[in-house]
């Protein structure tokens, strides 16, 4: 039977419990805003709904399930003993109230918006503390620990500039909120994650697999990302291609080398393929800047965003969560019919999203992608959390 008490027992279990809530709440606001835009009266919200639709996606929706993984394998990777249940508590709980009280915050509640944002800056910062004393303490440094903190002290940065926004609504502020979020925050996380443990999740399922894994690669992504970052910043948008151009080649050259060449498990295919998600992403970027300095056009509009927001970060979500899942509760490390539908559909939400801007009408194609995206992940979640509330099959702690 489900189990409340079991939440606390291990740092995935809380805030993949809270991530499965805000993924599924998150979109479901934005799907039934942009019901509302088609068929008015519209929801008042105290911002612009698609500048909120930005915040509560990238910077509390996602975390969770980041903070959840990160606090699981730091320890790990530095060689340190997991974290007591009082040093991951008031992340999750922090984490979730926050994301509740933003969510009916933007349904023209002010003020429960601003303590919302407060208090997700709060849990963020402990939770930084906390990785940060793994960092610190005696042990072996490694490249991936310090790009993710780096990535999450960027990323609070980004929360931060939003919770000034809220206080002196500059839109400048806004605009650098969003761009970190994406290329601050959650791009490097997750390419940190991918360059990590793709190459070792393929060496441990195939026999004769090279794992090939350049330290360089991950500072030269960086380098990329806060070029492409400050090119945003100054609205040098036909500049971009001179960072993005070099990010598509590292990017491809990687998933050239870590594709595997033999028959290999769907849980291992499907993470292959959901980083495929990124060069794809990164091409569109690069065709958008350049044809922008041929004629001062974005002719593609969002969809290089929504390739990398639902193509890699959703893809990659399904198949990183569902094998940390699976591996912590004692099941076999299998995709499944539920996570191989919420993996499939994610691939078809991502091409309509990114079609609807190549329409002249978009609205229709973004509410099937929003139902969509509801129909992908709903089974996926509710499966999820019965797994969080249930003790481990093999009958092991955790």
């Amino acid at each position: 039977m489900p189990n409340l008490a079991l939440l606390p027992i291990a740092p995935h279990r809380l805030l993949f419990f809270a991530g499965m809530i805000a993924l599924l709440l998150g979109m479901g606001w934005w799907t039934w805003h942009l019901v509302e835009l088609r068929w008015p009266p519209v929801t008042p919200s105290p911002i612009p709904a698609g500048w909120g639709h930005a915040i509560l996606m990238q910077y509390l929706v996602f975390s969770p399930f980041i903070f959840g993984f990160l606090l699981t394998v730091f320890p790990r990777w530095l060689g340190q003993p997991a974290l007591a249940v009082r040093r991951y508590l008031p992340i999750g709980i922090g984490l979730a109230l926050a994301y509740v009280l933003t969510t009916i915050g933007m349904a023209n509640h002010p003020r429960l918006l601003h303590i919302g944002i407060v208090l997700g800056l709060l849990a963020w910062l402990y939770g930084l503390l906390q990785l940060l004393r793994v960092q610190l303490a005696p042990g072996p440094g490694i490249v991936h620990s310090q790009s993710a903190l780096f990535a999450l002290c960027l990323g609070w940065c980004g929360l931060l500039l939003f919770a000034v926004y809220l206080h002196h609504p500059d839109g400048r502020l806004m605009y650098a909120s969003i761009k970190i979020g994406g290329f601050g925050f959650l791009l490097p996380i997750y390419f940190t994650v991918c360059h990590r443990m793709l190459p070792f999740f393929a060496r441990c399922v195939l026999a004769g697999y090279r794992e090939y894994r350049p330290g360089w690669a991950v500072p030269a992504f960086w380098a990329g990302l806060l070029l492409h970052l400050g090119f945003e910043m100054a609205h040098a948008y036909d500049w971009l291609w001179i960072s993005d151009a070099p990010l598509l080649a590292l990017t491809g050259w990687l998933l050239w080398n870590w594709w595997p060449r033999q028959a290999s498990p769907p849980l291992l295919r499907v993470l292959f393929v959901g980083f495929a998600w990124l060069p794809l992403a990164l091409l569109l970027y690069t065709v958008q800047s350049l044809w922008f300095a041929i004629d001062g056009n974005f002719i593609l509009g969002r969809a290089p965003i929504h390739a990398l927001s639902i193509g890699y970060f959703g893809s990659l979500l399904v198949a990183m969560v569902t094998r940390v899942s699976h591996g912590h509760s004692g099941r076999p490390l299998q995709l499944g019919r539920v996570g191989l539908w919420a993996f499939a559909c994610v691939q078809l939400v991502a091409v309509v999203r990114v079609l609807a801007e190549l329409v002249s009408d978009p609205l229709d194609w973004q509410i099937a992608a929003g139902i969509g995206w509801m129909l992908a992940f709903t089974p996926w979640a509710l499966r999820s959390l019965w797994i969080y509330l249930t003790p481990r099959i093999d009958g092991n702690p955790g």
